[in-house]
């Protein structure tokens, strides 16, 4: 098919990849009133976003590395973003158990103490030590621990940020476009001629722009190399990072931070009620991008990490779900994968008078930074801008105070007495306020529709589908909610049949 002009508008800024750093400069610029649009070529947040270990964090291991800078601006960002979010995100204390023969006590709670101050901590409470031999957090431990500090960090549905993003950048005027690959992007007068193609339906279209943004996560030089046809000096390293998900492993609310002999750390996290989290591994990824797997090397490398802490081994019998993200770390010339950098470098491309900015390297936590920091290289070539305003804006459903998420369950299952209390604290977790107009008119299970299996109803799935830009039932087990962990409960099928059919209705 012949490809249509689009709209006679340029944008201001056009953004390729919706992961958490191209979402995060499309909401920024668009609350600027800029005209943006981005493009995703698969589902938001559908690799590197999805596959994170799920935190809001310092990075208490970079500061072996003298990374001050990037983990201050962590440390900073932890309380703005729980702030924005507290539906998708709280407060999680960590256990650090104390091991003979690693990093020496001392030199844990200088760290510690560095942590605690280093970014001007207001929410979060401060570390304090555990005589793990009489408190109930060392029960699941081997008994040869006995001693351990405990601190604060916090947990995020790392793929509901992405989406949270993208939508607050529709609502204020972006195009989000999902399932929609970018062909080429060509420099015509100053203005980029961005191909796209949508996946979906076969059509292309072509978009303009003033400025290009490519955040394409592990694609970046891919990008800039076959798509953009220009050259960059900056290289990334793709480093795997794979978790595993057990069946729970310890009953209190606790998360777990170990050492390993190789000084890599693991972390081991309640995960949705009912499981547990271990991960991450550092791994140099070869092959495809799109094509990262946990490896039966990594799920035994887990298993033995995690082993040698807690007091029950943990085999791979145990896991029920694997899942792994290739990170785009920047390329600084570390030896070891686990000793790159985490922080991120923008590269400005100027020639031919259409600028494009390439996002490399970064983590979620300091995603807003990252956003921020874009507009400022790019303000040059923009209308004039008012200043940053992402830092008090909380993103959809977390206009909430950070320690009201239980009154508001309290109060969906006051006013909706039929949700039952885990559907009404599913609900207010991932939609927080946003639950209630999902809801509104509904006085009964009937009335939300057909139930698809474990409390997901048709309700929640249009809902998606309208305003969170899903469209395939993976994207709503996997990335809206993690529902998938109860895959077998679920009736898929019909969820497909179902959304397959809306989908033609909203075309």
């Amino acid at each position: 098919m012949a490809p249509n002009s689009g709209s006679n508008d340029v944008f201001d800024i056009f953004v390729i990849g919706g992961g958490v750093n191209g979402c995060g400069i499309a909401r920024d610029a668009a609350g600027r009133g800029l005209s943006v649009a981005l493009a995703e070529m698969n589902d938001l947040a559908s690799a590197t976003s999805s596959a994170s270990t799920k935190l809001f964090h310092g990075g208490l291991r970079y500061l072996e590395y003298y990374k001050f800078r990037l983990v201050r601006e962590a440390l900073i960002e932890r309380e703005v973003l729980l702030r924005a979010m507290p539906h998708i995100s709280w407060p999680m204390r960590f256990v650090l158990p104390y091991h003979k023969g690693m990093r020496p006590a001392w030199l844990l709670r200088t760290g510690l103490f560095i942590y605690d101050h280093l970014g001007g901590r207001k929410i979060l409470p401060a570390t304090k030590t555990l005589n793990l031999a009489n408190d109930a957090l060392g029960t699941p431990l081997k008994k040869k621990f006995r001693k351990a500090f405990e601190y604060s960090d916090c947990w995020v549905q790392d793929s509901r940020l992405v989406v949270l993003n993208a939508r607050d950048a529709q609502e204020r005027g972006a195009r989000i476009l999902v399932q929609t690959k970018v062909v080429s992007a060509t420099r015509v007068d100053g203005i980029w001629d961005v191909e796209l193609l949508d996946k979906l339906s076969g059509e292309t279209e072509i978009i303009q722009a003033r400025v290009l943004v490519n955040a394409a996560g592990p694609w970046v030089s891919d990008v800039v190399q076959n798509t953009l046809s220009i050259t960059s000096h900056e290289k990334i390293r793709l480093v795997r990072g794979s978790h595993i998900v057990t069946k729970k492993l310890f009953a209190h609310d606790r998360a777990y931070f170990f050492q390993g002999a190789d000084g890599r750390i693991v972390f081991a996290i309640p995960y949705e009620g009912e499981f547990t989290l271990i991960g991450t591994t550092d791994q140099e990824h070869e092959g495809a991008i799109g094509e990262a797997v946990c490896s039966d090397a990594e799920v035994d490398y887990l298993c033995a990490f995690a082993s040698e802490y807690f007091d029950k081994p943990v085999t791979p019998e145990d896991v029920v779900w694997r899942y792994s993200g290739v990170r785009p770390l920047y390329d600084d010339g570390a030896k070891l994968a686990s000793e790159a950098t985490r922080d991120y470098v923008l590269s400005l491309d100027e020639q031919g008078g259409a600028p494009v900015l390439n996002v490399f390297g970064g983590k979620i936590t300091t995603y807003r930074r990252l956003a921020e920091s874009a507009i400022a290289k790019l303000e040059q070539f923009l209308p004039e801008l008012p200043g940053e305003w992402t830092a008090e804006t909380p993103l959809p459903g977390g206009n909430f105070p950070v320690d009201g998420v239980n009154s508001l369950i309290a109060g969906l299952e006051a006013d909706f007495p039929f949700l039952g209390q885990d559907l009404a604290r599913r609900l207010i977790k991932t939609y927080g306020t946003d639950a209630r107009i999902m809801l509104a008119g509904t006085d009964s299970l009937a009335a939300l529709g057909q139930n698809f299996g474990v409390g997901i109803y048709a309700t929640e799935i249009d809902w998606l589908m309208e305003h969170e830009f899903a469209r395939t039932a993976d994207d709503v087990l996997w990335r809206r909610t993690r529902l998938g962990l109860h895959q077998e409960q679920i009736a898929v099928a019909e969820l497909e049949t179902y959304m397959s059919d809306k989908m033609q209705m909203m075309r």
